[in-house]
């Protein structure tokens, strides 16, 4: 189910939270996001620690077969277990420890591009280890592409003016969050791709004509947290 251009969809993907964060100050960077708990300077932390597991995927292949793809990678990330609260304190704790948030910034400008150049140089037949899993490399990056667009609109709720994620970044994240659907479910006409992103993620809640659109499908939201 991977893009055909995966490390160009990570390539747009980085660049998106690149563009939110790229000129904020401390205090911007001190603002609230979507991912309860985390300001905007947390959050790039979290995803700056994805970047670095790219370098360290990238650079370990491993033989194959995978195990998982692009879409059933997701299904072991429960919301709301143990490990995951405590990844989140543990975030919070490691970002504070920098001197000023925007030192966060520049580790993230410096590694985001050499991400992407990794994924760039990898073999597209290869396989990688993450997470404990093998994935294709194509699925791997989609997997990192995805975090990365959803993340990109967590940290947006008090940045009005921050450009949305990417198209081709974006269809990725829609294209895996589609997967982990049944196959005879129907979006709700309503929903543009940021809709179904933030409903799928439990970002914002579905609203009582969603439940109706969707039917027994409700039950499947949110679809990763």
């Amino acid at each position: 189910m991977t893009t055909t251009r995966p490390v160009e969809a990570l390539a747009q993907a980085y660049a998106g939270i690149t563009a939110v964060v790229g000129d904020l100050d401390d205090a911007g960077l001190q603002r609230a996001t979507r991912c309860r708990g985390w300001l905007v300077a947390d959050l790039l932390l979290h995803v700056l620690g994805d970047a670095q597991r790219a370098l360290v995927a990238l650079a370990s292949p491993v033989d194959g077969p995978a195990d998982v793809d692009d879409v059933s990678y997701w299904r072991d990330f429960p919301s709301g277990d143990d490990e995951g609260n405590r990844h989140a304190w543990w975030v919070r704790r490691s970002a504070a420890a920098f001197d000023r948030p925007t030192g966060i910034v520049r580790l993230w400008r410096d590694t985001a591009p050499a991400a992407v150049r990794a994924a760039g140089s990898a073999n597209p037949e290869g396989y990688v280890t993450t997470q404990g899993h093998v994935l294709r490399v194509p699925d791997f990056l989609a997997t990192l592409t995805t975090e990365a667009v959803v993340h990109h609109l967590d940290l947006t709720p008090e940045l009005p003016d921050a450009p949305p994620p990417g198209p081709l970044a974006a269809r990725v994240a829609v294209t895996t969050m589609e997967g982990l659907l049944s196959d005879d479910t129907v979006r709700p006409a309503g929903w543009d791709d940021q809709d179904f992103l933030l409903k799928a993620t439990g970002r914002v809640p579905l609203t009582d004509r969603d439940r109706l659109e969707l039917g027994e499908s409700a039950g499947w939201f949110p679809l990763l947290g």
